[in-house]
């Protein structure tokens, strides 16, 4: 029985791993973002509302950006996992 409790919670930690070590969206535009982005201000780029505003009601705007990002089309190549990616896009999407 402690076998399959062990087997069991040691899946659930592989499986989560990634979830808990990545950044929230805020805390990863805040240290990776925040030289060339802003929040409501253009700098190197456009503020995180222009990109918001540009791509409102696009469903695949979260897609596209990411894979700017993963790619470096028009932007530089992010070194960040999957997650990390998905949540600075979802947090920039709501700005």
């Amino acid at each position: 029985m402690k076998g399959k409790i062990g087997m069991a919670l040691a899946a659930g930690c592989i499986v989560l791993s990634p979830a808990v070590q990545a950044q929230s969206g805020a805390d990863f535009a805040k240290s990776k973002c925040s030289a060339c982005h802003a929040v409501d201000q253009e700098r190197v780029g456009p503020s995180f509302k222009e990109v918001s505003a540009k791509n409102k009601g696009d469903q695949g705007a979260e897609a596209r950006l990411i894979g700017k990002l993963k790619e470096a089309k028009s932007h530089p190549k992010v070194q960040a996992s999957d997650a990390e990616l998905k949540s600075v896009i979802q947090y920039v999407l709501k700005q």
